[in-house]
C-alpha cells in the first residue's frame, strides 16, 4: 500500500508525543510505501496534481523505539502524482489551508482520504457542533456565535447562569477561552472589542453555556469510523481554565463513560457521513465541547495510559477499507469480462 501522510514539517515533530509519528512508524513497519509532504510542497504539473515528497527509506529492522525510529529514518525526495498513492492521511495542524486543499479534489475519487477534504472543511471550526441533530441540548451545550457586540452582551445579560465561556470561532488548542462572569461583566465590553475587532471585517465570537464540571478537566475520546477507541481525562493547571496539554493541563487514564458512549453514539453516523473517520471529540460532563478533525492527537498519552496501542487499529481500518476498494474494483473488472465474453458469442 502507498500511502502519503500530508502533514505539519518533519522537523516540528515531538517524537516522545506525536501521534502523527506513531501512524506512520506502524504504517512503515507493516512495510507499505510511506511518503510525507507539507500542504505548502502540493503542486500541479500539466493538469496533474503532485506532491513534493519524503519518501521513507526501507530498511531492515525497523527500530521500535519511536524516538530511535524518528532520529535513523533516512528519505528519498521525490515528486510524485497524488493519484498514485492508495491513501492520503490527513494530519494537518489548525487553522485549516482551504486553498490547499483544492489540489486534492481531482483526486478524491481514486484515493481514500482520510479524513475527507469535504468533511475537514465543512468541521474545522466550532460551528460543527451545531450541525448535530439535539434540540433539547442533551449532548451539545447552548451556543451563541456572532461577532456583534451588542447582541453578545445582551446574551450575557439574559442568561440565568451566573457564567458562560467566550471563545474565538476560529481558535485552536485552548487559544483564548475565557470564563466570564454576569458580576463581573464591565470588562465584557472591552474584552469583545479586542476579539472581534483585531482584524478587518472582525471575528465571530462564541459564547456558550458554561459546562458544570469544566473547572476539573475535560475527556478527550478518539473515535475511529464511529466507535470511541480510546479516552483520557486531561486535568487544568492550577488557576486555568482550559484543559490542553499544551496550556499546561495534565491527564490521567479514564474510562469512558455511559454518558460519553451515549454521546459518541449520537453523533458517529453524521461524523462518517461526513467522511470525518479518526477524529477527537472533547468532552465535559457528557457534552461535546469540540470536534478535532485536522490532526487529532492523544495516541501517545492514552496508550502509556492503558498499554495499548491505538496507532494499530487506525492502520487496521486504513488497510480494511484499501482492501475492500481494490477487491470492488477486481469484482467490477470480472463482471466487465462476463459482458465482453457475451458480445463475442
Amino acid at each position: 500500500m502507498n500511502i502519503l501522510f500530508l502533514m505539519y514539517p518533519w522537523s516540528k515533530i515531538e517524537a516522545e508525543t506525536d501521534t502523527t509519528l506513531r501512524l506512520i512508524h506502524e504504517a512503515f513497519t507493516r512495510k507499505h510505501t510511506v511518503a510525507v509532504a507539507t500542504l505548502t510542497n502540493l503542486t500541479m504539473r500539466e493538469s496533474v496534481s503532485s506532491a513534493l515528497c519524503h519518501i521513507l527509506k526501507k530498511r531492515t529492522p525497523v527500530p521500535s523505539n519511536i524516538v530511535s525510529f524518528y532520529k535513523k529514518v533516512e528519505f528519498r525526495k521525490s515528486r510524485l502524482p497524488l493519484a498514485g498513492f492508495d491513501t492520503i492521511i490527513m494530519r494537518c495542524e489548525p487553522p485549516l489551508n482551504a486553498i490547499a486543499l483544492n489540489f486534492l479534489d481531482s483526486v478524491r475519487n481514486d484515493v481514500f482520504i482520510m479524513n475527507d477534504i469535504d468533511g475537514l472543511r465543512i468541521a474545522n471550526n466550532k460551528l460543527y457542533t451545531s450541525t448535530f441533530d439535539d434540540p433539547e441540548n442533551k449532548f451539545i451545550p447552548v451556543t451563541h456565535v456572532s461577532k456583534n457586540i451588542d447582541y453578545l452582551e445582551e446574551v450575557l445579560r439574559e442568561s440565568k447562569a451566573d457564567k458562560m465561556i467566550m471563545k474565538p470561532l476560529d481558535g485552536y488548542g485552548g487559544r483564548g477561552i475565557i470564563l466570564i462572569e454576569k458580576h463581573a461583566q464591565k470588562n465584557f465590553h472591552s474584552l469583545l472589542e479586542f476579539y472581534i475587532n483585531s482584524r478587518e471585517g472582525g471575528n465571530y465570537v462564541i459564547l456558550q453555556e458554561y459546562v458544570e464540571g469544566a473547572d476539573q478537566g475535560d475527556v478527550r475520546i478518539l473515535m475511529l469510523n464511529a466507535e470511541p477507541i480510546g479516552a483520557m481525562r486531561r486535568i487544568p493547571a492550577q488557576g486555568d481554565i482550559r484543559s490542553n496539554v499544551h496550556a499546561g493541563g495534565m491527564v490521567v487514564k479514564h474510562n469512558i463513560t455511559k454518558a460519553e458512549k451515549g454521546l459518541c453514539k449520537h453523533i458517529g453516523a453524521k461524523l462518517v457521513r461526513d467522511g470525518l473517520f479518526f477524529v477527537g471529540i472533547d468532552v465535559i460532563n457528557g457534552k461535546l465541547i469540540e470536534v478535532n478533525v485536522l490532526s487529532p492527537g492523544g495516541i501517545v498519552r492514552i496508550n502509556r495510559l492503558n498499554r495499548t496501542k491505538l496507532q494499530k487499529q487506525v492502520i487496521d481500518f486504513v488497510e480494511g477499507v484499501i482492501s475492500s476498494k481494490e477487491a470492488l474494483k477486481i469484482r467490477k473488472t470480472e463482471f466487465k469480462q462476463v459482458i465482453e465474453d457475451a458480445i463475442v458469442v
